[in-house]
């Protein structure tokens, strides 16, 4: 089964929003795709703060380079770039597929424009926003992306039930 969305960061700073970004995964059927230079390491444990022990449930690819990355996950997907230079198209207006790729960029300074001319304008995608703020947290932004993509499909494998049935085990005795 294809997952929800193939999520890539590009160089990605801090490990919480990374941490984060990984249970937003976790919970949503989704794969991570880290590209380097990372801005932290993968063992830190403001990363594992952030995931919890979510990352055993989310497969995550890190890739050297962004050209690595894309002949891995290949050209015959529907690749979307998240940018607040060039507002074409809302994030909402995509009829999202299992499968496609959505590609966010470091918290900094986001997408750079060299990666950015590999999208057309119907393929570069904004989150709106209130004027004369600059963006939303990345794990933020990653999360009201794919979210959106999940509603889309009925929220398909989601747990039923309460939120007690809904726990996992923990493989611990408890207590």
């Amino acid at each position: 089964m294809k997952p929800m969305l193939e999520i890539v960061l590009v160089e990605p700073q801090i490990a919480t929003n990374t941490g984060n970004i990984i249970r937003v995964c976790a919970n949503v059927g989704s794969r991570l795709h880290l590209v380097r230079p990372l801005g932290f390491a993968l063992d830190d444990s403001s990363l594992r703060r952030g995931g919890l022990d979510y990352h055993e449930l989310t497969d995550t690819q890190v890739w050297e380079t962004w050209e690595d990355c894309r002949a891995a996950l290949g050209a015959g997907r529907r690749w979307f770039a998240t940018t607040t230079r060039d507002p074409d198209r809302r994030y909402d207006e995509v009829e999202y597929r299992a499968g496609d790729v959505v590609a966010f960029g470091c918290e900094a300074t986001g997408l750079g424009d060299a990666l950015l001319a590999d999208f057309p304008s119907a393929q570069r995608l904004h989150i709106p926003m209130r004027p004369s703020n600059r963006s939303l947290n990345l794990a933020n932004a990653v999360s009201v992306v794919v979210y959106e993509a999940w509603r889309q499909h009925d929220f398909a494998g989601a747990a039923t039930g309460t939120f007690e049935e809904s726990l996992r085990p923990t493989g611990g005795s408890g207590g």
